[in-house]
């Protein structure tokens, strides 16, 4: 049973993925899962940080393969995973470094090797060079993030921020309601979509068709939303939602010793990779 009946075949099929729900159990050797999620947070900040100062392309290469390594070892491998990590960030790091190398400033890099040349036009070794290390330092900086948002659920980095860095629970889970509206509205949007092809409603094809039905998707989806708001905001006031200046936690997020030692072993190897290369040219 669901909020809105039944689960039918239909809608089962359909159903829209929940990307707040309470994760599937994991393997004990996918070790991110395990971790409080701001350990996953302020494990790799240091070094995306320093990822935006530097301006060679070995440093964000080292740290893309260390990105890769963490993520290949802690989290469970999936298409979605091998389709991120294979497909999208590199054809991203492709698309913008040669966007970036078209707009380096010629007269800068005009000493360099010429690639090709196109009437008036011509692309330097140099610019391309400046192209795809800027491409490579921000899938670097993206492969990072990856290893909290893949491993991490919305409900446990609302908790542990309320429990470890204090935020106050009236924006923490505020805010988690908010989001929750989001996978909420795919659903309503598949059930209306089902009813009005049940009812033979705003049938046809071309773009006329597609405008009306998406107009008669609008109102029930809107009552829909509208009702949803209305039972979340009784269902906060009843268990009195920000009366008090903190409340007890039914599932608690600790901070743990290995949590620790994950945050100082990756700031140690990020560390030690920045001292190799060394990228800020000093001597």
């Amino acid at each position: 049973m669901t909020d809105a009946g039944p689960i039918t075949a239909a809608t089962a099929v359909h159903r829209p993925v929940d990307p707040y729900a309470g994760r599937a159990t994991a393997s004990p050797i996918r070790f991110l899962y395990g971790l409080n999620p701001l350990a996953k947070l302020a494990a790799p900040l240091p070094a995306m940080v320093l990822l935006v100062f530097v301006r060679d392309a070995a440093t964000p290469a080292a740290f893309l393969l260390l990105a890769y390594a963490v993520l290949l070892v802690g989290v469970n491998f999936t298409r979605r995973l091998a389709a991120v990590l294979l497909l999208a960030v590199p054809l991203s790091a492709v698309v913008i470094g040669f966007g970036f190398a078209l707009w380096t400033d010629a007269s800068r890099v005009d000493q360099s090797v010429v690639v090709w040349q196109i009437g008036g036009w011509t692309m330097y070794a140099g610019a391309l060079a400046v192209g795809f290390a800027t491409g490579l330092r921000l899938a670097s900086i993206v492969a990072l993030t990856l290893i909290a948002g893949l491993s991490t659920t919305g409900p446990d980095l609302v908790r542990a921020s309320v429990q470890q860095l204090r935020v106050p629970y009236r924006i923490g889970y505020t805010a988690l309601a908010a989001f929750r509206f989001v996978p909420r509205f795919g659903h309503e949007l598949d059930v209306i979509r089902q009813a009005h092809r049940v009812r033979g409603a705003h049938g046809g094809r071309g773009p006329f068709a597609a405008v009306a039905r998406w107009f008669g998707y609008i109102v029930p989806l809107l009552a829909g939303a509208i009702r949803h708001a209305e039972r979340v905001a009784l269902a906060m006031d009843a268990r009195a939602f920000g009366a008090h200046p903190d409340r007890t936690e039914r599932h608690l997020v600790p901070w743990r010793v290995r949590d620790t030692v994950f945050v100082v072993a990756f700031c140690a190897v990020s560390a030690a990779l920045l001292v190799a290369f060394f990228p800020w040219g000093l001597a």
